[in-house]
């Protein structure tokens, strides 16, 4: 049942319920800085409103960082590192199984807020939530797993070996879509890793991070980690700029625009700073002849429809094979003909609304450049103008792959469709483009699939096979190529960029041998005869 047709005073109700289920108080002004394990009673910096997308509502006030308080806050976190980085890992998995237990007894609690502030539907927000857990099941399994490596040494008596140690703050910056799951990415690996947090979440969903940052107080609240978590919500320009100055902060992980990424990498860079950037896909679903059409339909259109197309890996570009485009393109048009956009916590909605007007703007913009470039609408385009809040209808265009547009990324359910005659065509046109974090292949054909994951295939993070282009899981590394960043978050081996490597050399043995050859004659009348003489013992020739 569409918003409108609820008397407003319920839905106001509806927002409250959820809101004080998670402690928090609607209607108020609430702080955005926490340090030490508690938030800072009268944060200072300038007043956040955040809304309700689905009605445009204001839920509540949020006092953000003013800059004295963001130090304070930097401070705590490098503070709480000093101490944090000597206890066990096993012991800091401990800390992440309970953090884990918490957000699986509050999952249902947190889903309803993420519906609520970001506009996801709910079975999206659950899966969110689950994001977060299963991140901590994973990151308490590394906790005794935080390998290095043994190398053979040339010189005799030496033991050659590396290991990781804690690398120190983690500055998080994340985004409005994922306002729970790619944080968890980074501060579930972070603390196992030994690491402490300082988290700038997305200005459009404040709630979310104020209720996550309670449960890291209540779980953490007396044990070795209370306040290895600090918060400061504020805008990029302020807090997000002192965030990327700030030399007590080695490591930023952002998600966001490559606009963005560009910005985090020019002032970390700067500082000598890593960052791990995660910032905009342009992804493309390639459907071949021989594809299973059902199966490359239910693909496509969770990919393109999927949280109203504001994931980083919605599907953007629909490449397709000649014999089949025709009939797909038609089946598609039908198909999004029937999905059900409304309150996203209502069960029977597919599609919430964008997240603000500035995002309803922004696809309106977009869809008056396709046409202006000579792209065909075959659905949608339109504003959802006979309902408060941020719709949109899901749109279909016939683009042509060398229209500037469709080299950038609309943050909206934007779908281009392109024809082509060949494989190789379509890579091609996947290529193209600037960003490269996911693709997909269609197809029944063995030779096809293994092409396509070869050198010669796609260029992205992400190149799968009768799977859409959304909905990765956390046990692969997940990042992308060029505009994307280059970043990895989540599973694989991405812990590795939340430590520092360290490699070590253990002489055990009474001469000191040199390697590649070098020899260094020392006359100390001190010294035993037999130890005047320091070179490497190895009959290969070396290069200097």
């Amino acid at each position: 049942m569409a918003v409108e047709e609820h008397d407003i005073r319920t839905r106001e109700s509806q927002a409250e319920g959820i809101i004080s289920a998670l402690g928090i108080t609607s209607h108020a002004t609430l702080s955005g800085v926490a340090l030490n394990g508690a938030f800072l009673a009268h944060a200072s910096g300038p007043e956040l409103g955040t809304f309700d997308p689905t009605t445009g509502s204001l839920l509540a006030r949020i006092r953000t960082a003013a800059p004295d308080e963001y130090a304070a806050a930097s401070a705590a976190a490098q503070s709480a590192f000093q101490r944090w980085r000597m206890v066990p890992a096993p012991r800091r998995g401990d800390i992440v199984r309970e953090l884990g237990q918490a957000f699986r007894n509050r999952k249902e609690d947190l889903a309803r807020l993420v519906s609520l502030e970001n506009g996801k539907i709910l079975s999206e927000a659950r899966g969110e939530v689950q994001e977060v857990i299963d991140m901590c099941d994973f990151a308490v399994g590394l906790s005794r797993q935080l390998y290095g490596n043994q190398m053979q040494s040339e010189r005799p008596h030496h033991r050659l070996t590396e290991q990781w140690h804690p690398l120190g703050v983690v500055g998080i910056i994340s985004a409005f879509n994922f306002p729970l799951a790619v944080p968890g990415w980074g501060w579930a690996l972070a603390l196992v890793c030994g690491d402490t947090v300082l988290w700038k979440p997305s200005s459009l969903t404040p709630l979310i991070s104020i209720a996550a940052q309670q449960i890291f107080h209540d779980v953490t609240r007396g044990t070795e980690a209370e306040g290895v978590f600090s918060l400061a919500i504020g805008p990029g320009t302020a807090v997000g700029a002192n965030l990327l100055a700030d030399p007590g902060v080695p490591l930023i992980q952002a998600t966001g625009s490559c606009v963005l990424g560009e910005r985090v990498s020019a002032a970390v860079g700067k500082r000598g700073g890593r960052s791990i950037l995660e910032l905009g896909g342009n992804n493309a679903v390639i459907i071949l002849n021989d594809a299973d059409a059902d199966l490359a339909l239910r693909a496509v259109l969770f990919g393109a429809v999927g949280t109203a197309g504001q994931r980083c890996t919605s599907t953007r570009r629909l490449i397709l094979q000649r014999g089949i485009a025709e009939t797909f393109l038609d089946r598609l048009v039908r198909s999004y003909a029937t999905v059900r956009i409304g309150d996203p916590l209502d069960e029977a909605s597919l599609m919430g609304p964008l997240v603000s007007a500035e995002a309803v703007a922004a696809f309106s913009e977009g869809v008056s450049t396709i046409k202006a470039q000579g792209g065909e609408l075959l659905y949608g385009g339109r504003v959802l103008e006979d309902r408060s809040g941020y719709f949109v209808q899901p749109t279909i265009v016939q683009s042509r792959p060398e229209m500037p547009v469709c080299a950038e990324e609309i943050f909206a359910p934007v779908l281009h469709a392109f024809t082509v005659d060949s494989l190789e065509e379509a890579i091609a046109i996947n290529n193209s483009v600037p960003q490269g974090l996911s693709s997909s292949l269609m197809t029944r054909s063995l030779r096809s699939a293994e092409f396509w994951l070869s050198a010669a295939g796609s260029d992205c993070g992400i190149a799968n096979v009768n799977a859409g282009t959304s909905g990765a899981e956390i046990g692969g590394a997940f990042g992308g190529e060029k505009a994307t960043g280059g970043g990895r978050q989540a599973g694989s081996d991405s812990w590795k960029a939340y430590m520092r490597r360290q490699t070590c050399t253990i002489n055990y043995g009474l001469e000191l041998p040199l390697a590649q050859g070098v020899t260094f004659d020392v006359h100390d009348a001190n010294m035993p005869r037999g130890r005047r003489s320091v070179s490497a013992r190895s009959r290969r020739k070396h290069r200097a």
